[in-house]
């Protein structure tokens, strides 16, 4: 058991404590003595060793980074290792050495994946990182034990190295489209922003018409209360204002009544609307005058009497290189007369840019579409087809097509069909001067645009008849010659 004694008052007691030990011995035990002495002698073997790594600040897919391992010691140097920590710090790979004994270096990665550079001796660089470059690295550093010679004394320090991304690819889409337009009913709109390859995740927001949306952010319902959350959505009415310019203005006020009541909206079945007691006929389609070319457009019968509420939400998808897709909704209740050439932009944020990202969509009815038929001059018996080639204007969101044949069936006996191309197979010469009608409609606006089959003859069908009814005469000609014969040589016979 070590004794020791209190210090008397005005006493002085050297730290390296070995002059005044032995001045006072008596205070102490001998194997008190002892034991301090041959501490102090293994200090002096070993010697110390300290290592400190300063931390980085983010950094940025495609920059250089520097790894610099600062140490201190008294003894000498024997190696320092550099490691990457992986799978939460179960696993640590080399990825670079530094031998002190031959003065050497060397990159324990693949050939094809080795980007590592000593800079000197304990500083590691690494160009043009990559988002698989983040996470901890450990440096750790071996010196001579000074009393064997033989073991190597070991410390080391650790840092973490984080990697930013900025999103590659951003969209705007319409949800749920083509749609068809509804002139009777108003009808919720949702626009979709997408942010892909953002590391961390990205900040998304909409702007209308260059200014910011005031919005009510919600958060999206699992897959079992998706349905009731919806219809809840679709019920609410819009109250945020915003200025009207004076196009959107007029449009919208020439659809309210001599006393600047709005028109009532329809919610079910369309039915004839009644002006100052008189009932507006619609024209029929049995005496409709239609060219050969036209293009009508409809309008809703309804307006809102108020701005619509704009609905917000977002989600975050994980990927597995570590960056995250972030999507971002903006529901509200459309509006054609004041969302028609609407422009809505989303914009994207992250501290990887010095700058915004964004992206811009225009809201617009189609207007016309242009229409090709192949083969410009149609024969009997040839397959016609009938393509959109485009739009008058641009459309956005994407129009829904469907095609009718006025006065009648399509020639595959159905009553329309959908897609940006009808195609008819062996058309008959009764289709000569039929009409056909391409419906293109998206949730802003619809309009109609005819055009006329032309049929003509076709001269090797018109060849084939021939020659057939040609045979038949001859067929017909040699039966009454040998009905001829037979009558002859019955009569001399009788």
């Amino acid at each position: 058991m070590v004794g020791i004694t209190r210090q008397e008052p005005g006493e002085r007691v050297n730290a390296d404590g070995v002059g005044d030990l032995l001045q006072n011995k008596g205070k102490m035990t001998v194997f008190s003595l002892c034991l301090l002495l041959c501490a102090d002698l293994l200090d002096l073997a070993v010697g110390y060793l300290t290592v400190t790594i300063e931390p980085l600040p983010p950094v940025v897919v495609g920059e250089t980074v520097t790894l610099k391992c600062n140490f201190k010691t008294d003894g000498r140097l024997r190696e320092i290792v550099w490691y990457r920590v992986t799978d939460g710090g179960t696993i640590k790979q080399k990825i670079f050495t530094y031998d002190a004994m031959f003065n050497t270096n060397y990159s324990h990665m693949e050939d094809y994946r080795r980007r590592e550079d000593l800079v000197y001796q304990s500083t590691v660089r690494l160009p043009e990182v990559r988002i698989s470059d983040n996470g901890p690295y450990e440096c750790h550093v071996g010196i001579y034990d000074r009393a064997t010679r033989e073991k190597v004394v070991l410390a080391s320090g650790n840092v973490f190295l984080t990697v930013m991304s900025p999103p590659n690819n951003i969209s705007v889409v319409a949800e749920n489209t083509p749609a068809p337009f509804s002139r009777y009913q108003a009808q919720n709109f949702t626009l979709i922003c997408t942010a892909k390859g953002g590391k961390p995740a990205p900040s998304v927001y909409f702007k209308r018409d260059g200014e910011l949306i005031e919005v009510i952010s919600y958060t999206l319902p699992s897959t079992t209360e998706q349905g009731g959350v919806a219809a809840g959505v679709r019920g609410a009415r819009p109250l945020i204002s915003r200025d009207l310019d004076d196009t959107k203005l007029q449009r919208s006020l020439s659809l309210l009544d001599p006393e600047g009541r709005s028109a009532r909206l329809y919610t079910d079945s369309p039915q004839r609307l009644h002006t100052q007691g008189q009932q507006a006929s619609e024209p029929s389609p049995a005496t409709e005058v239609i060219p050969e070319t036209v293009v009508s457009r409809e309008f809703p019968r309804w307006v809102h009497s108020t701005d619509p509420l704009y609905f917000f939400s977002h989600t975050h998808v994980p990927q597995s290189d570590g960056s995250v897709v972030v999507q971002a909704r903006l529901t509200w209740t459309l509006n054609p007369q004041l969302d028609n050439d609407a422009l809505f932009s989303c914009e994207v944020k992250h501290p990887a840019l010095s700058m915004p990202m964004q992206t811009e969509v225009t809201l617009a009815a189609p207007k016309g579409p242009k229409l090709l038929m192949s083969p410009s001059r149609a024969k009997v018996g040839d397959t016609v087809r009938i393509t959109v080639q485009g739009f008058q204007n641009e459309v956005f969101p994407e129009p829904l097509f469907t095609w009718t044949r006025v006065g009648g069936r399509l020639l595959d006996g159905s009553a329309e069909r959908e897609g940006r191309e009808l195609i008819l197979e062996r058309v008959p010469a009764e289709l000569n001067g039929s009409m056909y009608r391409c419906t293109a409609q998206n949730p802003l606006g619809s309009t109609d645009t005819h055009t006329r089959l032309i049929v003509f003859e076709n001269p090797s069908m018109m060849k084939n008849t021939q020659n057939q009814n040609n045979g038949a005469r001859r067929l017909d000609a040699l039966g009454l010659t040998w009905t001829a014969l037979v009558l002859t040589v019955t009569a001399e016979l009788t």
